[in-house]
């Protein structure tokens, strides 16, 4: 299928003005601001703060724009992580100067990279909201654009709408041309996601009980985040083949549950 997506990287200044991002895909390795911020989870005012504080180097600049890069959306990571655990601000500055100094950090920022890269591999579709509306036709309203903007599926932006799967956008427009109300399939969505965090949350408690174990990250030797990196690798396709295997006989039992009863109403 073919979508009006736009690769201009067009710049809107220092600050971030993310247009989308599409360059580079899932793999792209630099951010402006607010795609960073984004991709982080937090604010771009906290952002400027913990850069202000110390706890995030600088940027690269490239005349007006601000180049933040992979180690950057890591090490934002590990603060909102120690922020959630009830460190302060200035505590978390203390322990970074502290594993910076000891050479520890760059071995814990490199274990963060090896857990969490390439669970997602998919690329964002960016357009206009006309180009969107031409996609769908009537099918979408603007309640349904709300709601996928309350999924997280989409982000809209002045005149231009992000949509942060070309996977989920293209299984999005099948089930639409089919014939099933958009608004239906954006609630499956909502469902899905639902599950999809049970399933996140159960295979990382495994892991954190049984791998990483109760003391945590911080005072585990090299060998051991050694191991924990590479158990953290074999997790990837094993957890995708397991609920990619499970659904698929949900579904065969579920469809020969449905055949079976259409064949029993049509005698």
């Amino acid at each position: 299928m073919s979508s009006p997506v736009r690769n201009d990287g067009t710049d809107e200044g220092a600050d971030g003005g993310a247009d989308g991002g599409v360059n580079g895909g899932a793999h792209r390795a630099r951010y402006r601001r607010e795609e960073l911020a984004s991709a982080a989870g937090v604010k771009v005012r906290n952002l400027r703060y913990y850069q202000e504080r110390g706890l995030l180097p600088p940027p690269r600049r490239e005349g007006r724009i601000a180049w933040y890069s992979a180690d950057h959306l890591t090490r934002l990571r590990l603060i909102s992580d120690l922020l959630g655990r009830g460190y302060t601000v200035n505590g978390i500055a203390e322990l970074l100067h502290a594993w910076d100094a000891g050479g520890g950090l760059s071995q814990l920022l490199g274990l963060e990279r090896a857990m969490t890269r390439d669970w997602v591999q998919d690329e964002p579709v960016t357009m206009t909201l006309a180009e969107l509306r031409e996609l769908f036709g009537p099918a979408a309203t603007a309640e349904d654009t709300r709601r996928a903007a309350e999924l997280g599926y989409v982000r809209i932006e002045g005149g231009r709408v992000t949509h942060q799967s070309r996977r989920l956008l293209e299984a999005t427009l099948t089930l639409v041309r089919q014939g099933v109300p958009l608004a239906e399939v954006l609630d499956a969505g909502g469902f899905v996601q639902a599950q999809a965090a049970a399933l996140a949350d159960r295979f990382v408690g495994l892991f954190r009980r049984h791998v990483v174990g109760p003391d945590g990250l911080e005072h585990l030797s090299a060998s051991q985040l050694d191991h924990i990196s590479e158990a953290a690798a074999a997790l990837r396709p094993v957890a995708g083949e397991v609920v990619a295997a499970e659904f698929a006989r949900a579904m065969a039992r579920r469809v020969e549950a449905e055949v079976a009863e259409l064949l029993r109403t049509e005698q």
